[in-house]
């Protein structure tokens, strides 16, 4: 009886249990539940921190390469503008009025294009950096600047666009024809330096956009290693919980009714 009492005491614990695996929607209350569990899930939720993080950064990167891609869309639509117009100058029909009105244009999108060179990017830092790209770690093994630095962008050697466009500038509104026949070679090579900083955003994206995919995979993968080490399986719990209730009920049911016999009803 006293070996009956305890396993019905043992049986109810494990309803108890039971009831709070149901009630929490967690497997284990306590490491002790399942110590090599309640390891890998310490060992799954510091990778899952580490994960938020660097998909923090790629959503950063992301974000920074849209932002410079559509300004260097808009640079090269400024550059195209000024090339169309200087070669327009070259021609000698023009009034002074009109050469005036071409320079006029021409410096108002170089300033426009020093204003891309400052702007900032989400996070407040400048997001064409000055002198060195800042790299963004995005694995551990993978870090990179998503934006190349300013200089990279906005010069060409060594001499900045803007500086090439207000010199094209200054040789339409003189009328000098040698000039304005250089200012446009310079320009054709700030043109095509223009494409290629915009296809070097474009890897950069596209390596972001794979970075993204797998990160977001790996996620899936964390959460449900770690769902079913964590987790309670509700449809198994409460059919177990129903199983261990009924046996209990039917234990005790049949301790009471021995524990009412008399000594008479032995000897009988």
């Amino acid at each position: 009886m006293t070996q009956e009492a305890t396993r019905q005491a043992r049986l109810a614990a494990q309803i108890s249990a039971k009831q709070t695996q149901i009630s929490t929607g967690k497997r284990l209350q306590r490491a002790s539940d399942d110590p090599t569990a309640a390891a890998r899930i310490a060992d799954l939720s510091r990778m899952q921190t580490n994960d938020n993080a660097r998909a923090r950064n790629i959503s950063l990167g992301i974000s920074m390469t849209a932002q410079a891609d559509a300004q260097l869309r808009n640079m090269s639509h400024l550059l195209a503008r000024t090339r169309e117009l200087t070669i327009s100058a070259a021609s000698v029909g023009l009034t002074p009025s009109d050469r005036t009105t071409m320079s006029l244009e021409i410096r108002a999108m170089a300033d426009e294009i020093d204003a891309m060179a400052s702007l900032q990017s989400a996070t407040g830092d400048a997001l064409f950096a000055n002198n060195a790209a800042n790299p963004i770690r995005f694995d551990d093994t993978i870090a990179f600047a998503p934006v190349p630095a300013r200089q990279a962008i906005f010069e060409t050697g060594g001499i900045a666009i803007t500086q090439i466009m207000r010199d094209a500038a200054s040789a339409i509104a003189a009328g000098d024809l040698p000039l304005i026949g250089a200012a446009l070679t310079a320009l054709n090579g700030a043109v095509n330096h223009a494409a290629d900083a915009q296809a070097e955003i474009g890897v950069n994206a596209a390596r972001l956009d794979r970075l993204q995919e797998f990160s977001a995979q790996r996620g899936i993968t964390l959460s449900e290693e770690l769902s079913k080490l964590a987790d309670t399986d509700l449809s198994a719990a409460i059919a177990e919980l129903k199983a261990m209730t009924l046996t209990l009920e039917a234990a005790q049911g049949a301790f009471a009714r021995i524990n009412r016999r008399t000594l008479m009803d032995f000897l009988a």
